[in-house]
């Protein structure tokens, strides 16, 4: 195969997208394309590239170009599907994937996508249908289980329990699969009250979720002083008001985040636009145009330079405030980067999202994260990360009060409207009685939350006292008394 064969293109171009040479990548796979127009499987990976570069309109272009060329073909359909997805399109992503299941029923990733999909939508039934018809072609599925499992409202049966038991006996199961059946048989023992089995299977599946890759406490707890002193010395903002448009919710996973988004997401002026991964990304691309990763530029940086960054966050994001003029952007981890938003973003809103720290850290330790390492597959991990992420968020509020309200998940659930309007108020919006019927709004839901926020307030969440001193380390990394 010569170098400029269309194939051998296509391959180099993939290259240079994962290696981030985004213009390189489009200009070999259109090389490859002059030569073959009809290569679906070039404007598929074309698409890829376009996306990485941040030209999404081109890269949906392109996905949707590989359907029509090849429009009997499952993975062009399946590859659409999935991006729409991740963007946040899900009635359009049900419709291309739903294709792709049609032309390929036994693939099983299109079919647990849609069942994501259907789970985001809010078509329960639907989905459940689609995660059992997985399980039919492959019992020991780890994401069937998965997704039945993050159902929350949706408690598992008696027979799934034994389901899940019988085939964690099995010894073919690959780690992946293993990990999910383990965390969604903790689910089902916690729905059945038996909560010292549930802590056996949860403790399991999180030391064989940790040992494929260990999260570094010491290390996080170093990067986290970093970022606060590089932060302290930020230039004042060229325009205060850069960023007005955006809501960041930040947090501990499970404390209410998805909750407090569905609330602003209700409001007429304020698209929902859940984890967006753009702010990182922006940042990310300022390291590769510098050859620095963020602590080493993050202080030679000018309010010039913020600024610019901060234009660019709004470019990429506005196709959320295409039909209203705010959007949220509820990305728990965000929190790290708190200070640099005051230079970058002054102008937007911090919603903290805090909860009972006990039960969002034992919360947290039940559910399943898949970008690792993570801090929650330890008890005293999850203390140690609590700790570093309230102590940050406490002198960035001091900073800058205005920017930062912490909204309690508790005082929600005592005051609602009280609460909510305080909340709207602190947002810069009217109040609107609308937010009080939150669980009615019938936008995508795109988080393992996506369920419970459908339904009215619940005041019977608190799950850590059922079990007693096992969860003791946790209470001792917290500071709280122990029951020993």
């Amino acid at each position: 195969m010569t170098p400029e064969h269309p194939e051998a293109l296509r391959l180099y171009g993939i290259l240079h997208t994962r290696a981030q040479r985004h213009a390189e990548a489009q200009t070999i796979l259109q090389r490859a394309l002059a030569q073959w127009p009809d290569y679906a499987l070039a404007y598929s990976d074309l698409g890829n590239a376009q996306q990485a570069a941040g030209e999404l309109d081109a890269a949906f272009a392109s996905w949707r170009q590989a359907c029509a060329l090849a429009p009997k073909a499952a993975m062009p359909w399946f590859n659409l599907g999935r991006n729409l997805q991740q963007h946040g399109d899900t009635d359009a992503a049900i419709d291309a994937l739903q294709q792709a299941h049609a032309l390929a029923p036994d693939f099983l990733p299109a079919l647990i996508l849609l069942g994501d999909a259907l789970v985001h939508a809010g078509r329960f039934d639907d989905a459940d249908a689609r995660y059992r018809a997985a399980l039919t072609l492959h019992p020991a599925c780890g994401d069937a289980w998965r997704g039945l499992a993050n159902m929350k409202t949706r408690p598992l049966s008696e027979t799934n329990r034994e389901q899940l038991a019988t085939a964690l006996r099995r010894t073919d199961i690959n780690p992946p699969d293993r990990i999910a059946m383990g965390f969604a048989l903790g689910k089902v023992c916690e729905d059945q009250g038996h909560y010292e089995q549930a802590f056996a299977v949860l403790n399991a599946a999180n030391a064989q979720l940790r040992a494929l890759s260990t999260w570094q406490a010491g290390a996080f707890h170093t990067h986290v002083d970093a970022m606060l002193a590089a932060s302290a010395r930020l230039p004042t903002p060229t325009d205060a008001t850069l960023g007005h448009e955006v809501i960041f919710i930040v947090g501990l996973p499970r404390s209410g985040s998805t909750l407090f988004e569905q609330i602003l997401a209700a409001h007429p002026d304020v698209e929902g636009a859940s984890e967006l991964p753009d702010l990182e990304q922006v940042l990310s691309e300022e390291s590769a145009r510098r050859r620095q990763p963020l602590l080493q530029w993050i202080g030679a940086a000018s309010a010039d330079d913020w600024q610019r960054l901060g234009r660019r966050y709004l470019e990429r994001t506005a196709r959320w405030r295409r039909t209203k003029p705010r959007h949220t952007d509820k990305l728990p981890s965000n929190w790290l980067l708190g200070g640099v938003l005051a230079a970058m973003l002054p102008g937007a809103r911090i919603v903290d999202a805090r909860r009972d720290a006990l039960e969002a850290g034992w919360s947290c330790y039940k559910q399943q994260f898949y970008r690792l390492p993570h801090f929650a597959c330890t008890l005293t991990d999850i203390a140690a990360y609590i700790h570093d992420y309230e102590r940050a968020m406490a002198l960035w509020q001091a900073a800058a009060p205005q920017r930062i309200r912490i909204q309690r998940y508790e005082a929600l659930l005592a005051e609602p409207e009280c609460e909510i309007r305080a909340l709207l108020a602190f947002c810069g919006l009217p109040f609107d009685p609308v937010c009080l019927d939150y669980h009615q709004a019938t936008r995508s839901v795109r988080t393992a939350s996506a369920a419970q926020v459908r339904q009215p307030l619940q005041r019977d969440t608190a799950r850590a006292a059922h079990y007693g001193a096992l969860l003791d380390p946790l209470r001792f990394g917290l500071g709280i008394p122990t029951i020993k």
